[in-house]
């Protein structure tokens, strides 16, 4: 009898610890523990928005949710190196940052010791209505000088740096799609953060406790595609291991790799 090949084997092997894995995490999302991060598998955002718990608030834009891990994305982390160290080398030809899904400037605030930001370049906040509200007060308070809030593509201008960090995974429309609503496509994408999986796009369930986020693990072929489609080709790309994620009630799909691109568009 001839042998099941390798990876088979290995899969057959661990067969029963998945079984057991994905209905302890069921079991814990039928309980609705605060202990499970992300919760079930949907092949598209619609099917996800349909999920959400009964009683939970969808996504980012809710007041309740604006302030959620606020002190903690405000950090500067291991991370965000690859991205203060792109930033650096283009900082003399940038004069606009549009930071895409920036919530209330976490990066600007990380980065601004290291960088001469405001100095060098317009930054630009682009995020969701209740964010952007919530940024624009803190403004008018005097308790944030330098970035300015948009929640309207078409309030953006020309963009030399596109920096989305963490953006992606919540980003509700194909990135292609969002980039054509800008007046023009950014020079420079600075993604960080983006998970992604060797397979089939996947979206989850994140648990913010008061709200479900529909949360996105891009198929990693597809994503550098798409770039490439756009007339960008990528010149550097990092991992993250420590940010890599399994959705617990569906183990079995393994887990995700959290990725870092620095995208360039071609010359024409």
């Amino acid at each position: 009898m001839s042998k099941l090949p390798q990876t088979l084997q290995r899969y057959r092997s661990s067969f029963p610890v998945i079984v057991v894995q994905a209905a302890f995490g069921r079991l814990l999302a039928f309980l609705r523990s605060p202990y499970l991060r992300h919760r079930g598998a949907y092949a598209t955002l619609e099917e996800a928005v349909a999920s959400v718990r009964r009683g939970a608030l969808v996504g980012y834009d809710n007041d309740e949710v604006v302030m959620h891990s606020f002190e903690y994305m405000s950090e500067l982390k291991l991370e965000d190196y690859p991205i203060l160290f792109w930033l650096g080398r283009l900082a003399q030809s940038t004069n606009v940052i549009l930071d895409a899904g920036g919530h209330l400037a976490t990066k600007y605030r990380a980065f601004r010791t290291h960088l001469p930001l405001t100095e060098t370049a317009e930054w630009i906040i682009y995020d969701v209505p209740a964010i952007v509200r919530a940024g624009r007060r803190l403004v008018e308070r005097g308790e944030l000088q330098g970035p300015k809030f948009i929640d309207n593509l078409a309030d953006a201008p020309d963009a030399d740096v596109l920096l989305a960090s963490g953006l992606l995974q919540y980003l509700d429309v194909p990135l292609e799609d969002f980039l054509r609503e800008l007046p023009a496509l950014p020079r420079h994408l600075l993604l960080n953060k983006v998970q992604t999986r060797d397979g089939p796009t996947v979206i989850t369930l994140e648990n913010f406790g008061c709200a479900e986020v529909p949360y996105q693990i891009r198929d990693r072929v597809e994503f550098v595609r798409s770039l490439e489609k756009l007339g960008y080709e990528v010149v550097d790309e990092w991992s993250i291991p420590a940010l890599s994620r399994t959705i617990q009630t569906h183990p079995h799909l393994g887990r995700s790799t959290s990725r870092g691109y620095y995208a360039r568009l071609r010359s024409k």
